[in-house]
């Protein structure tokens, strides 16, 4: 096997060694799943102190922030291009924490959605700077490998983000203590960064910045095959677990009536992802990115049939409910650090704008797949479950069009796919 770090354009030493560097990507990754995640148990309580009088605009608690990390992603590439990695991590780490700390002040909901937005905003960084860090030192399945291995790492936080709102809320602590807690994470992840990553950034691959840039990336990305394809299938994965965190509360307490139950019941099927990450970590590198993902794919798309047969038969329970998400999200796990390596694959030379650019469509997307998905909710888990099988299949025919009308077909270069 050839060295990752040598056969990839630059192969950046970040100054950590290989384990640390997973766990300081996995923390940066990790930071988003708390900006969304710790808060859900608390979305009642936040209702009640802003006086939001219907249930579905609790959704925007979510929805603001993930717009917000998805507009401001345009632009966070070309500056990391500009002035490094290493800087724009950090200043928007700080910015992130500063967002939290203001949240713990709010005295309405509509100044919390545009803390939200903001905070959002300083988050998205860290989706776009995690690629393209990887992207400097690594590429092809060795990058796959990677942020498989951070996405394990990433999806401890959900498994315990909301049993961490809730231990909150049951101590009697105020939902703002969650946001409090956000900002100190903020500070201290910007102190790690400082003091222990390198620079990733080659001094040769250094761009001016300009607007110039991105549409010149941009045209990169939308006029490439691989590139816009794989960008594409990565905003209907996310957008379905955005539709799932969108909607996940409510079902929990509208429909199953298991409230107390909802970090374990959020726990278990975010589980099943870490398992799904795991496995493909350790696959990855032997079989490629596009059989594991291919298949998880169909996978999926067969998972979201069978649950909307369940949730139109009225047969929905919180066992079968369980189940087939955790069937559903464990193949969504297969699929999402594979895509976005896939789409990365031939952007080394612009990482930082190309991420930036990819992050932008892909969140935004998934942001408007997600909000779509959990508006629609009627009382029944139907919306969420129809919008995974129209979603799976509209996937299928992105990756034909990326793959030429072939799946399974891996590159020619073993280093890669």
């Amino acid at each position: 096997m050839i060295d990752a770090a040598r056969s990839s354009p630059g192969g950046s030493d970040p100054g950590l060694s290989f384990g640390g560097f997973v766990a300081l990507m996995a923390g940066l990754m990790a930071m988003n799943a708390l900006g969304i995640d710790s808060m859900l148990p608390a979305l009642p309580a936040i209702a009640q102190s802003l006086h939001i009088a219907a249930e579905n605009q609790r959704q925007w608690v979510i929805s603001a922030y993930v717009i917000g990390f998805g507009v401001a992603q345009i632009g966070w590439g070309s500056f990391a291009d500009a002035y490094g990695r290493k800087p724009i991590v950090v200043a928007s780490l700080l910015l992130f924490a500063l967002f939290s700390l203001i949240i713990v002040l709010v005295p309405s909901f509509t100044v919390m959605l545009i803390a939200r937005f903001l905070q959002g905003i300083a988050a998205s960084a860290s989706r776009v700077l995690v690629s393209s860090i990887v992207r400097d030192c690594y590429s092809g399945r060795r990058m796959a490998r990677v942020m498989s291995l951070s996405f394990i790492v990433f999806l401890a936080v959900p498994i315990l983000a909301p049993g961490i709102g809730s231990a909150i809320l049951m101590l009697g602590g105020s939902w703002r203590m969650i946001f409090l807690l956000l900002g100190a994470y903020g500070f201290i992840t910007a102190a790690i960064v400082a003091l222990r990553l390198r620079e990733t950034l080659h001094p040769e691959y250094r761009r001016a910045l300009s607007f110039g840039g991105v549409g010149r990336a941009m045209e990169r990305v939308v006029t490439n095959r691989m590139a816009i394809g794989y960008t594409l299938v990565g905003a209907c994965s996310f957008g379905a677990i955005l539709g799932f965190i969108n909607s996940i509360e409510q079902i929990v307490t509208d429909i199953l009536h298991a409230q107390p139950l909802f970090p374990i019941i959020f726990a278990s099927i975010a589980a099943a992802m870490g398992v799904a990450a795991y496995l493909n970590s350790r696959l990855v590198e032997r079989l490629g990115t596009r059989r594991i993902s291919h298949a998880a794919l169909l996978c999926f798309t067969c998972a979201g049939g069978l649950h909307l047969l369940v949730a139109l038969s009225g047969h929905e329970t919180l066992f079968t409910f369980i189940l087939l998400q955790a069937l559903t999200q464990f193949f969504v796990g297969l699929m999402g650090s594979n895509f976005n390596s896939m789409a990365m694959e031939s952007m080394g030379d612009i990482a930082g704008t190309a991420a930036s650019v990819q992050g932008f469509i892909s969140t935004c997307l998934a942001a408007v797949i997600g909000l779509a998905i959990g508006q629609s909710f009627n009382g029944t888990t139907v919306p969420m479950s129809a919008g995974f099988l129209v979603l799976g299949l509209l996937s299928i025919v992105i990756v034909l069009f990326a793959e030429k009308g072939k799946l399974f077909r891996p590159q020619h270069s073993p280093v890669t796919q």
